[in-house]
């Protein structure tokens, strides 16, 4: 949402600002430029990209949309859930897991966190790990390697596309030169034209220099960070498990653990202590 608020702040300013001060919007409309500007744009993407980097870059329209897609809520569903299953393992074993972990779509404890659930990678992650509790694996710091891994994969296959759009977002203003040279050399090709479509060329050849810098600063280059800043989110959230998976692995308690867990949080989705307690008292009951 905010980056459609930040689109519209940009186009109503600039546009706004050059009409109020006695500009001719007509000048501004000039395909032709912008078809050079993207095309080349696209093309250099294209050609420096793969099909998965392509495919990767049309998913994530949402989540630059939508923002970062973990709230409060989500950690406090997270921690709960946490709870409730290190709790089983701690007074039954690990090994009572093993039927949660090898089918979580018909597990009583899955079940009740369905917006956990729903998410098929994070409830991947998660099993995978405690099918590891379950299989004997007791080494904290061998798991924390092979955690630190995936998360990481994760974590550079998802900004793979900001870098991308990043990088597009820094041609963009020499495309826009080319754009405004090639108007230049139409130009030129007219000089014999009277003044005022000597004019109305000129200003559209500097229309692509003004366009590439625009959809650069004003769009491309934000919209980047927006995609950074949404997929930093699944990497925390992953974070928060692995802490707390970690920390029961060293046999702390359950509260303990997602105590850990919940420190590591940014404070603006962290929920507090109290909240919790009050959360998971609630599961017990």
């Amino acid at each position: 949402m905010l980056v459609i608020v930040g689109t519209i702040i940009v186009i109503v300013c600039v546009i706004g600002g050059y009409a109020l001060g006695g500009g001719h919007l007509d000048v501004l409309w000039q395909p032709y430029e912008f078809l050079i500007i993207f095309g080349a744009a696209i093309g250099a993407f294209v050609i420096g990209g793969s099909k998965t980097l392509i495919s990767n870059t049309a998913k994530s329209i949402g989540p630059m949309l939508k923002g970062p897609k973990y709230k409060k809520s989500h950690y406090l569903e997270l921690l709960t859930l946490l709870y409730t299953l290190f709790r089983l393992a701690k007074t039954k074993g690990d090994l009572a897991l093993e039927s949660h972990v090898e089918k979580p779509e018909e597990s009583t404890i899955f079940q009740k966190f369905s917006g956990f659930s729903s998410n098929h990678h994070n409830l991947e992650f998660l099993c995978d790990y405690l099918r590891l509790l379950t299989l004997g694996t007791n080494n904290a710091h061998e798991v924390e390697t092979i955690v630190d891994g995936e998360i990481e994969a994760h974590h550079k296959e998802n900004h793979s596309v900001a870098e991308a759009v990043t990088t597009m977002a820094d041609a963009m203003p020499a495309l826009g030169i080319v754009a405004a040279v090639l108007g230049v050399i139409h130009t030129m090709g007219s000089i014999t034209e009277p003044p005022e479509v000597l004019g109305h060329l000129i200003g559209a050849a500097l229309v692509g220099t003004f366009s590439g810098v625009l959809f650069s600063y004003g769009f491309f280059a934000p919209f980047g960070k927006a995609i950074a800043t949404a997929y930093d989110a699944d990497t925390e959230y992953l974070n928060c498990i692995k802490a707390a998976l970690l920390a029961h692995m060293q046999g702390y308690a359950p509260q303990v653990s997602i105590e850990f867990a919940r420190k590591i949080l940014s404070p603006s989705v962290r929920p507090t202590f109290a909240e919790v307690e009050d959360a998971v008292t609630n599961m017990s009951d």
